[in-house]
């Protein structure tokens, strides 16, 4: 099994919820081949296979069911959840699934999860780096991560594309292109800085695109999180290490090498970041590992078992 866990599915039903209920930001997801009609699927397993990838992980984030209204969220997670779960009845050969969670309402997000998780087969659940606004390490999340914590199983989470909060990024055409990883940054620190995976050292955190500007950071962390922060309960190079990242890196070569230098061969798993990644992007998506001139055994560990074992799959099948 080769698995991508940074894959996305969105029909246009589901987008079209969201916009009734408020979003303005789904039209960047509208015709890119990432719905669940039978020639979108046919050509997604057809890229899939030319890459040798087997299985793909999908999710939602950033169109994530986060309403105010705690009645637009749960219908709109109960809506994609309801839709991934037919899609894995059908085609449990090539998706696995990261339910929605309609937060921030936690005690909705609560009844959602035992729902996905237990009923619909789900592989975990994910969110996005803020929530409206809120940080995801706001205490008020404490309930959601103990119960990930008492099932150890995965918390994925994904840029919001909303420039990190800031107008520099947001309103200067930056959003996707460093605000997403800005925003990768700024809720991993915050977790660490509250000391959530040490606290829910069962739960699986999983972190997109490398981890951000992480790898580059994580001394210039340790160095200042005595005086900043001096009651982060441990480095956050330590704790940065209880971590999972995706390989989605755009094919750039250094920041693979710096994340396997900074966190461990053992805790990057295959992301491709389709549909954004999609033909030739895809492909290098995946082969760029290969090439990346890792050590012996690094970049097998990164394509196929680091994945089997983040999802507590049996690694022979």
């Amino acid at each position: 099994m080769r698995i991508d866990v940074h894959a996305h599915v969105w029909t246009d039903d589901y987008l079209d919820l969201l916009e009734e209920y408020g979003k303005t930001d789904t039209a960047t997801q509208r015709g890119l081949g990432a719905g669940l009609d039978d020639k979108e699927l046919e050509a997604r397993f057809a890229l899939m296979d030319s890459a040798g990838v087997t299985h793909q992980v999908i999710s939602a984030p950033p169109q994530s069911p986060h309403f105010a209204d705690p009645a637009h969220a749960l219908r709109a997670a109960r809506f994609v959840n309801d839709q991934y779960a037919e899609v894995l009845r059908r085609r449990p050969d090539r998706f696995l699934a990261f339910a929605s969670l309609p937060l921030p309402h936690t005690d909705l997000a609560l009844e959602e999860m035992t729902r996905a998780l237990d009923d619909l087969g789900m592989s975990g659940v994910c969110l996005t780096t803020s929530v409206l606004g809120r940080s995801i390490a706001d205490p008020d999340f404490d309930l959601l991560y103990g119960e990930l914590d008492r099932r150890g199983t995965v918390l994925y989470i994904h840029p919001a594309g909303c420039g990190a909060g800031s107008p520099l990024i947001s309103q200067h055409r930056l959003t996707w292109s460093i605000g997403a990883p800005i925003e990768d940054t700024v809720a991993i620190m915050g977790l660490i800085l509250a000391g959530v995976p040490s606290r829910f050292p069962r739960m699986r955190i999983l972190a997109s695109h490398l981890g951000g500007a992480l790898p580059m950071l994580l001394q210039r962390a340790d160095n200042q999180v005595g005086w900043e922060a001096p009651d982060t309960p441990e480095k956050p190079s330590l704790a940065a290490r209880r971590l999972w990242y995706d390989s989605v890196g755009h094919g750039h070569v250094p920041a693979l090498r710096a994340a396997v230098q900074s966190f461990g061969a053992d805790r990057i798993v295959l992301g491709t970041d389709f549909p954004y990644e999609a033909g030739d992007l895809f492909r290098t998506a995946v082969d760029y590992v290969g090439q990346a001139g890792l050590e012996p055994g690094q970049a097998e560990l990164i394509l196929e078992a680091n994945a089997l074992d983040l999802l507590g799959l049996s690694r022979t099948g």
